[in-house]
């Protein structure tokens, strides 16, 4: 009987984000945006049950010489969980119009939802958990069930190659850790006797972070709680090693991560003092106290 009411209540609520999904991006469609979407929705597709992965932000790739008018279109105060890349950004290097020209169209109600190819999108997916830091461990799934579930015609050149041998070994390493700790078949993959080749300082910041019952959340937010405030600092410095290699385009041999983390603290510094400000004037304009 719970198992009945829980598997009601997690598809109503897939139901329920697939109409927000639907409505926000007919909202973006009509004011003539050609975005993509990435992970959440687009991720749950290739899940035996996609109403078994929940998602609660709607990320889209907005093509480069329209983000700023998207940005502006979407709004301040904007409600709707959408989340706008300028392109991919960090997390992937490849244009805009490459990865539109092989990206396809899925339905949602009645809108056709634009998705990456497989093979980019599992690119994608990977990079997107090592810039959490692999914080998330059940995120492994996407990974997991976008390897299990490629079509039978998956280019893996175009996976691993396209975005160049850096990125490449960073795309071997995740979904050699999905085989790790989630079992995953690569018996007829690329990545076939490649996980010896996971770096060590890899599993040791995993497994540090997921002992860890703090998740990084933006400073800006938790100005009117100085523990959490004071956590949130802690649980920066250092950086985690992970997110901080791939935030400066590094490389995972060698085991010292260092010079990356200190790359990234200056790389942050000025947006967060930015963020922060801005906090402070708002609340400031308001009356409210820090």
């Amino acid at each position: 009987m719970q198992e009945s009411v829980l598997l009601k209540f997690k598809l109503l609520t897939y139901k329920v984000q697939e109409y927000r999904l639907e409505k926000a991006w007919r909202r973006f469609e009509d004011a003539g945006f050609e975005p993509i979407l990435i992970k959440g929705w687009a991720a749950a597709q290739v899940y035996p049950q996609p109403f078994e992965r929940r998602f609660d932000d709607i990320d889209l790739i907005i093509e480069p010489r329209r983000y700023r008018e998207a940005v502006e279109f979407l709004g301040e105060e904007d409600q709707t969980g959408v989340d706008l890349h300028e392109c991919a950004k960090t997390l992937d290097n490849l244009s805009f119009d490459d990865l539109y020209s092989r990206s396809k169209t899925l339905k949602c109600g009645k809108a056709d939802i634009r998705v990456l190819c497989p093979e980019d999108h599992l690119r994608i997916l990977c990079v997107h958990w090592l810039i959490d830091g692999g914080a998330k461990k059940e995120k492994l799934w996407d990974i997991f069930y976008a390897v299990t579930n490629r079509p039978v015609d998956f280019d893996w050149e175009r996976c691993l190659e396209a975005a160049g041998e850096t990125r490449k070994r960073w795309i071997v390493c995740t979904i050699s850790l999905a085989h790790k700790y989630l079992g995953l078949e690569i018996a007829e993959t690329p990545v076939v006797g490649k996980t010896a080749e996971i770096p060590a300082w890899v599993i040791n910041a995993l497994e540090k972070e997921w002992q860890s019952d703090v998740f990084i959340i933006p400073l800006h937010n938790c100005f009117d709680d100085r523990k959490k405030l004071w956590q949130q600092i802690k649980k920066r410095l250092p950086p985690n090693p992970i997110q901080a290699t791939i935030e400066m385009e590094g490389e995972f041999n060698g085991r010292s991560r260092i010079f990356y983390q200190i790359g990234d603290i200056l790389w942050r510094f000025t947006p967060s003092v930015k963020r922060i400000a801005e906090k402070i004037f708002a609340n400031n304009k308001t009356g409210a106290g820090i």
